[in-house]
C-alpha cells in the first residue's frame, strides 16, 4: 500500500511540475501553457491560450494589445518600504509575422503593482503606459522589453533590440538581439528573429537584491545552457521602485503591421534561480504548413469540377468588383502600410457622408472604425491621374508612415483604386484647432494655458519633422486647421509632407504654389520652392492666428484685404501689442507669455528668410530656455525693400501685403539672422 502511495504522490509531483508548479509560493514553472487558465492566469485584451498549450498575447490584428499575469502578487519586500528580494526568470518566446524582417511593435517582461493597464496606448507602448503617463515615477513598474520597431520617440537604438525600462518605454539600457556563444569561447553573435521562420528564443533575467544588478541573458532555444555572459548589465535599486508587493506577467502590443508574440514557456523564483523549463515539452509555434497536397488535388480534378470552380471564381469576382482596387507589382514592397479597399469601405459604411469629418483641397475626410480592431481611423479621399509620379509619392507616404511622435498624427497607410488614392490616419477625437478658435460647431473657447500648451505642442511636432528624424520633412501647410486634438487636448500636427500630391503630374521646368493665403512665405511665392524656413513662417502666422484668434487674411469693404501680420506688428510699434488678444479671453492670460508669442510670431514671419529663427531656436524660446533677441524701432523700409529688389523680389514686393512701415520695424540683428 505504501508503494502505491508513494507511486501516486510521485505522479501527481511530475505531473504538477510539467504544468505550474509552485514548490513554494514562490517560485513556479510554466512548461506548457494547456491547461492553464484564469485560475492559474490571468488574461485581458487579445491574450488567449491556444490548443497546442501557447499563450498567445496579441491575435493577427494591427494596433492591438493583450496581457497575462501570474494571479496573485508576489511578496518582493519582507518589511513594508523593505529592500526587493533577489529574484530569477527565465521565459521562452517567439514571434510570427506575415513578413520576413518586419514587425511591430514588440513585448515585454512586467513587473507592476496591477495587472490590469487601462488607457494603456499599442504600439510603441507596448501596452503598458501611455504619451501622459510615460516616465511618472508612480508607474512603479520594471520592465524587459523585446522591441521589433525603432521608435525615434522612445530613443531605440534599431528595429530589434532588448532593454530594460523602468516606469518608461524609455530604456534605461538596450542591446541589439543576439548573445555570447560559449562554445565559440564567448564571441557575441547577433541573432535575427526571423518573424516568418517561428523561431523560439529564451530569456533569464536576473536580479541581484544585494549588488542591485539587473542581468538580462538571450539565446536561441537550440542553445539549452544559459550563456556565462548577459546580453545586458544594469546597476539600479528596484527597491526604489517596485511596491511590496506586485504582479509578474507579460504584455504585447502591434502598430501598422500584424504580428503574432508567444510565450512558449515560462519559470518564477524569489531568492533563488528560475527552474528549468523543460523544452523537450514546449509545443511549436504554428508555422505555415505545406499546401502542395492541396495543390496535387486541384490539378487532378475532373474537368467538370474544374469548371465549376471557374464559374464560381467568376461570380465572386463580379462580385468583389465595387472592392476593387489598383495594385501594381512595385507596391509589393509597400505591402505593411497598405489597407484593403474592403475594409475601409466598411469602415466608412461605404463613405456616408454622414461619417465626413471635414473637406478641404486634397478632398474629403471620413470617419471610420475597423471591424476587425475596432480602431477608430480618418480615411482621407484623394483623387489622383496615373502617372509615373505616384510610384515616387507611395514610397513617400510609406517614409512618413515611419514617424512616430507624440505630436504628429500617426499616418497608418493607404489604398489606391481606380481613380483615387486612400490615405489612413489616427482618429482625433477633438477634431481641429481653427473650430476652437473660430467657435465653430459650438465648440467651447479655449483658454490662454491650454493655448500655450498647444503651441508648444506643434513647435515640438515641427522641431522633430526639421531636426530630429532621419529625413528633413517640410510640412508646406501649417495652419490651425491642420493642427488636430486628441481626447486629451493634446495638439498633433497633421497631413505633413503631403503637399508633395500637387507636384506630380505638373511639368517639372514649372513649379506649382501650395498653401494657403496668409501663410505663405515671399520667397515660397517667388520661386515655389518650401524650406524649413518656409514652414517656420506660416508657424509665424499660427502663432498670431492661436493668440489673436482672428484668420491670417481678412477682407473688408472700406479697407480692403488686411494681413494679421500687418496688423499686430503696427500695435506693436505703438507699444499695444496686448490690444491685438482674443477678446474672448476677457484679459485672462499671462501678459509675459502673450507678448512673447506675439513677438515670436513676427520674428518668425519676417519677410527675408535668413532673419527668421529655426525650430530649434523656437522651442528654446518658448521653454524658457533662452531670452528672444530685442527689438528696436528702426526705419529699415528703404533699404529692406532694396534688399529685395536685389534678390529678384520686385515683382512680388507689390504684390505681397506687408506695409513699408512693417518691414521698417525689424532690427538689423533680426534682419541679418544674428
Amino acid at each position: 500500500m505504501e508503494n502505491h502511495h508513494v507511486l501516486f504522490s510521485a505522479a501527481v509531483f511530475i505531473l504538477c511540475l510539467s504544468l505550474h508548479c509552485t514548490g513554494s509560493e514562490e517560485n513556479f514553472v510554466y512548461s506548457s501553457f494547456a491547461d492553464a487558465g484564469e485560475a492559474n492566469l490571468a488574461l485581458d485584451g487579445a491574450a488567449t491560450i491556444t490548443p497546442e498549450g501557447l499563450l498567445q498575447l496579441t491575435d493577427k490584428v494591427a494596433n492591438i494589445q493583450g496581457h497575462a499575469f501570474y494571479p496573485t502578487p508576489f511578496q518582493f519586500k519582507k518589511q513594508p518600504n523593505g529592500t526587493v528580494q533577489s529574484f530569477s526568470v527565465a521565459f521562452v518566446f517567439g514571434i510570427f509575422s506575415p513578413y520576413p524582417d518586419a514587425s511591430t511593435d514588440g513585448m515585454a517582461f512586467v513587473v507592476a503593482p496591477n495587472k490590469s493597464f487601462p488607457g494603456a496606448s499599442s504600439a510603441q507602448y507596448l501596452g503598458l503606459l501611455n504619451s501622459s503617463n510615460n516616465n511618472n515615477t508612480s508607474n512603479n513598474m520594471f520592465a524587459v522589453e523585446i522591441d521589433t520597431a525603432q521608435n525615434n520617440e522612445m530613443n531605440d537604438i534599431d528595429s530589434y533590440h532588448i532593454g530594460v525600462d523602468i516606469n518608461s518605454l524609455i530604456s534605461e539600457k538596450s542591446h541589439p538581439i543576439g548573445f555570447y556563444d560559449d562554445k565559440h569561447g564567448g564571441v557575441f553573435k547577433n541573432l535575427t528573429l526571423e518573424c516568418s521562420n517561428c523561431k523560439r528564443f529564451q530569456v533569464w533575467v536576473d536580479y541581484n537584491g544585494e549588488t542591485t544588478q539587473i542581468n538580462i541573458t538571450l539565446a536561441p532555444i537550440k542553445v539549452q545552457a544559459k550563456p556565462t555572459r548577459p546580453l545586458l548589465s544594469v546597476i539600479f535599486n528596484l527597491s526604489t521602485v517596485l511596491t511590496d508587493k506586485a504582479y509578474i506577467g507579460f504584455s504585447a502590443a502591434t502598430g501598422p503591421i500584424t504580428s503574432r508574440y508567444y510565450v512558449i514557456g515560462w519559470s518564477f523564483a524569489m531568492n533563488a534561480p528560475a527552474p528549468a523549463i523543460k523544452i523537450a515539452r514546449l509545443p511549436r509555434l504554428p508555422c505555415p504548413r505545406d499546401n502542395s497536397l492541396q495543390k496535387i488535388l486541384k490539378i487532378t480534378l475532373p474537368i467538370v469540377n474544374a469548371a465549376l470552380i471557374f464559374a464560381i471564381i467568376i461570380l465572386l469576382v463580379r462580385r468583389q468588383q465595387r472592392y476593387a482596387e489598383l495594385r501594381e507589382d512595385w507596391e509589393v514592397e509597400f505591402g505593411p502600410h497598405r489597407f484593403s479597399y474592403k475594409d475601409l469601405h466598411n469602415a466608412t459604411e461605404g463613405f456616408k457622408s454622414k461619417h465626413i469629418l471635414g473637406t478641404g483641397g486634397f478632398g474629403k475626410v471620413y470617419k471610420g472604425v475597423l471591424r476587425k480592431s475596432k480602431m477608430e481611423v480618418a480615411v482621407k479621399k484623394v483623387s489622383h491621374g496615373s502617372n509615373q509620379g505616384m510610384k515616387e509619392f507611395i514610397s513617400e507616404v510609406v517614409s512618413i508612415g515611419h514617424l512616430r511622435h507624440r505630436n504628429l498624427v500617426q499616418l497608418l497607410g493607404y489604398c489606391r483604386r481606380k481613380g483615387e488614392l486612400l490615405l489612413v490616419y489616427d482618429y482625433m477625437s477633438n477634431g481641429s484647432l481653427d473650430k476652437y478658435l473660430y467657435g465653430e460647431d459650438n465648440k467651447p473657447v479655449l483658454d490662454w494655458t491650454q493655448r500655450m500648451q498647444i503651441i508648444k505642442d506643434v513647435a515640438s511636432g515641427l522641431f522633430y519633422l526639421h531636426e530630429k528624424w532621419d529625413k528633413v520633412v517640410i510640412h508646406r501647410d501649417i495652419k490651425a486647421s491642420n493642427v488636430l486634438l486628441d481626447s486629451e487636448m493634446n495638439a498633433r500636427l497633421g497631413d505633413f509632407g503631403l503637399a508633395r500630391l500637387y507636384d506630380h503630374g505638373t511639368n517639372p521646368q514649372t513649379t506649382h504654389l501650395v498653401g494657403t493665403m496668409g501663410f505663405i512665405a515671399p520667397e515660397l511665392a517667388r520661386t515655389g520652392k518650401a524650406s524649413p524656413l518656409t514652414d517656420v513662417f506660416a508657424f509665424g502666422t499660427f502663432l498670431l492666428e492661436v493668440t489673436c484668434g482672428r484668420w491670417p487674411v481678412s477682407n473688408s469693404a472700406h479697407h480692403g484685404r488686411k494681413m494679421l501680420v500687418d496688423w499686430v506688428l503696427q500695435h506693436w510699434h505703438r507699444g499695444s501689442l496686448l490690444e491685438t488678444v482674443d477678446p474672448k479671453l476677457h484679459g485672462i492670460y499671462n501678459d509675459d507669455e502673450v507678448c512673447l508669442v506675439l513677438t515670436l510670431g513676427l520674428m518668425c514671419s519676417h519677410p527675408i528668410p535668413n532673419a527668421r529663427p529655426i525650430m530649434r531656436q523656437i522651442m528654446q524660446y518658448l521653454d524658457g530656455d533662452a531670452p528672444l533677441p530685442e527689438f528696436t524701432p528702426a526705419n529699415l523700409s528703404s533699404s529692406l525693400l532694396a534688399m529685395m529688389q536685389d534678390e529678384g523680389f520686385d515683382p512680388y514686393v507689390a504684390q505681397y501685403p506687408w506695409s513699408a512701415n512693417s518691414l521698417g520695424t525689424m532690427t538689423p540683428e533680426i534682419l541679418s539672422g544674428r
